[in-house]
């Protein structure tokens, strides 16, 4: 379910809603719910850090987050091509 969110007006809150997840109306947990829904296993866990690693890198971690977003996807490449040429 979508959240709506006007990170203006909602106090900071850095467990249930962190500004540094929420872009416009959209909180990054509902994007990456949405994202996942029928993935399972480790392409769900990769689908979904690539997301959040994304989604906050200019507001939290700066390249480190987009390093660890690229850490996550080549995970997710390897783990799809494993055995096959």
């Amino acid at each position: 379910m979508i959240h709506p969110v006007e990170p203006d007006r909602v106090p900071a809150d850095p467990v249930n809603h962190p500004r540094h997840y929420q872009s416009s109306s959209i909180e990054c947990i509902d994007a990456i719910a949405a994202a996942v829904e029928n993935l399972k296993g480790m392409e769900s866990v990769c689908t979904a850090n690539v997301i959040k690693y994304v989604w906050r890198w200019k507001q939290k971690g700066g390249v480190e987050d987009l390093r660890k977003a690229r850490w996550y996807l080549d995970k997710l490449v390897q783990s799809l091509t494993a055995g096959k040429p």
